[in-house]
């Protein structure tokens, strides 16, 4: 019912907003003229058409508004499709689908294998001429037994009655089929004592994804899907029939055991220097068994049974009902398959996963008592004050105090003195108060990418500034800096992680590297792209050089600074996520792994969701300082 809610919602939030949108053009009075920056600011309304309309998008494409408006529909389609898999093993051997009998391929392909092979046997030199001869009898021969198999005068009365029987059954199905009360009036029973069961569940999350789950579930839980798994038992037997059936007659047989027999003696007589020649007589044999074992009839003999599995698949389509329309209309890019017992998604249902499945799995991820690997995606841990004090306080300050450390008595007591306390204290060894601290997957990530990130700034920028306002900070510092920044980050994250561990050191200096280059860049280019009007308009009004930094090159640089930490934010999260597939316990990455290894589509799905989410928080976080710091920029 959420999803369906959810459905109307979207929808007429589009409907809503696109309506809005016109009227506002109407009446709004827009005096900017094309190109200016003003004209693309507001436009909220527009804002929730775009994700309503992608939201939209992924509920029809998961099958979520299928499940939601039809939740019985994939336990339908799961019985249509054990009919559809059974008939289409009957459908194999006429032009239904395909352009010519399957009799008639058989024919033409192993025609064509025995053709190839007289050439091949020919051209060969190593096979003596007297082999030959044999050789290509052989193939002669398996070529006559062909007609022994399309000569409607030579089928057995047996097999001609057998057909019969199949098409008559096939076409007291397609009656029984289009019967209300088939397959018999105990049916509603059957389904009450289904739906009154716990053998399967409902139509839920892939059972790859989710324990204890069913992805379809196959019993029918309807009085139609009930009537489809009717038709589809008797229908495999039908099937089950046919293809034990032979069109294998006197002359035939008895034919084809000469040819096996002499190919058999020509072998045996065969010497070690005669192994081609074998090789060729095995060949031929082989083809001569798939002749045999290939369903092949006269050509008028099937076509009765041809127009009776025709109508059968008519009267099924016709039984389908209104389930097609469902099929053809809420199941885009695939359907409900059967393969055997079970049924399966088939499709763009089957690798985007349902929103109210990631829902509920990504509910499950956050509990604290569940979470990923035993770890939330995102909670809180109470730690002392005391631990942070001593985090950022270094332990040398207990060091360069005057006097000595205790030392235990006579007794073995140690008494505490004013240096021991303050080590203490510099250690963070005391009790404090707790306060809440964020932890889990979601902030592992964050928190090594903002690291990185803001070490990149610190270093970066005065070095960038520095590179564009002094001749031989560019020349010592470009040629490195040149060097490693084309280097992909991935090339350099083997390299970083097997010197500094697979801890976050390791993950926060390669970030630090990303970031670093992009913002050398970003504050060098801003740097010597100053104006010189207005640093000469600086020096002529008695600027100092800080001063000429501070209030001219430095304002000068922030939009190039400000857009080079756009690009290093998106590169980080690229960079991170590759560095905690390749080593990590933590993090947004290593949890796709994990996903990615048991094809838990859901979870993948989420991952991608999170670092979306988290790469655009910071993004927009960038876009609010851009506005504040350089309200200028477009102005000029």
């Amino acid at each position: 019912m959420f999803t369906a809610f959810l459905t109307f919602l979207f929808f007429f939030a589009i409907i809503g907003s696109i309506l809005y949108g016109r009227k506002l053009i109407k009446t709004e009075k827009v005096d900017a003229v094309f190109g200016n920056p003003e004209r693309s600011k507001g436009g909220v309304h527009w804002v929730i058409v775009g994700s309503s309309f992608l939201l939209l998008i992924w509920l029809y494409y998961s099958w979520d508004i299928a499940k939601s408006f039809f939740p019985r529909s994939a336990n339908e389609l799961c019985q249509v499709g054990k009919v559809n898999e059974s008939l289409l093993s009957l459908k194999y051997l006429f032009p239904i689908h395909e352009r010519q009998l399957k009799s008639t391929s058989v024919i033409e392909t192993e025609t064509e294998n025995l053709n190839k092979t007289v050439l091949e046997i020919e051209k060969s030199i190593k096979v003596s001429n007297e082999d030959k001869d044999k050789l290509i009898y052989f193939i002669t021969k398996t070529k006559n037994t062909i007609p022994l198999l399309t000569n409607e005068k030579l089928l057995n009365n047996e097999t001609k009655e057998k057909i019969k029987i199949i098409t008559e059954n096939i076409n007291n199905l397609s009656k029984d089929f289009s019967r209300s009360d088939y397959p018999s009036e105990s049916a509603e029973d059957e389904i009450e004592r289904i739906k009154a069961s716990k053998e399967e569940g409902t139509w839920s999350a892939s059972s790859t994804s989710v324990e204890n789950t069913i992805e379809i579930p196959s019993i029918p839980k309807t009085k139609r899907g009930l009537k489809f798994q009717a038709v589809a038992v008797e229908l495999n037997l039908i099937s089950d029939e046919f293809f034990e059936l032979r069109n294998h007659n006197e002359q035939y047989s008895s034919v084809l055991e000469s040819l096996k027999k002499e190919i058999k003696d020509f072998r045996t007589n065969s010497s070690s220097s005669d192994e081609v020649s074998s090789s060729f007589a095995k060949d031929i044999l082989k083809i001569a068994r798939r002749i045999e074992y290939a369903s092949i009839f006269p050509p008028n003999t099937l076509i009765d049974m041809q127009a009776s599995i025709v109508n059968f698949d008519k009267v099924q389509k016709k039984e389908q009902g209104g389930l097609r329309w469902v099929d053809i209309l809420l199941f885009p890019s695939g359907t409900i398959i059967s393969s055997g017992p079970s049924c399966s998604e088939q499709g763009s249902g089957r690798w985007l996963p349902k929103p109210s499945d990631t829902v509920n799995k990504f509910a499950l991820m956050l509990n604290p008592n569940v979470g990923f690997k035993q770890i939330p995606l995102i909670w809180y841990e109470m730690m002392d004050v005391s631990k942070i004090v001593g985090f950022l306080m270094p332990d040398w300050i207990a060091d360069i105090l005057p006097g000595k450390y205790p030392v235990h008595n006579e007794k073995g007591e140690i008494k505490p003195n004013f240096k021991s306390k303050v080590l203490s204290f510099v250690t963070g060894d005391f009790e404090l108060f707790k306060i809440p601290i964020p932890t889990g997957h979601i902030w592992d990530s964050f928190l090594r990418v903002f690291l990185g990130l803001v070490a990149g700034i610190i270093i970066g920028v005065p070095l960038g500034l520095f590179m564009g306002l002094n001749r031989f900070a560019k020349g010592f510092f470009d040629p490195l800096i040149e060097l490693y920044r084309p280097v992909p980050p991935l090339a350099w994250a083997p390299l970083v992680i097997s010197v500094l561990g697979i801890d976050n050191l390791g993950k926060v200096f390669l970030l630090f590297m990303v970031s670093l280059s992009i913002m050398i860049i970003s504050a060098r280019a801003g740097a010597s792209g100053t104006q010189l009007s207005k640093i000469h308009a600086a020096h002529s009004l008695g600027a100092s050089k800080w001063q000429i930094l501070r209030h001219v090159i430095f304002p000068n640089s922030l939009p190039e600074i400000l857009t080079g930490i756009r690009v290093a934010t998106g590169m980080c999260w690229g960079t991170l996520v590759a560095a905690e597939f390749l080593a990590g316990t933590t993090g947004v990455g290593f949890v796709e792994n994990v996903a990615k290894k048991y094809f838990q589509y859901e979870v993948i799905w989420i991952t991608i969701f999170i670092m979306g989410m988290l790469g655009l928080v910071f993004d927009i976080t960038i876009r609010k300082i851009i506005d504040k710091t350089i309200p200028w920029r477009g102005k000029g």
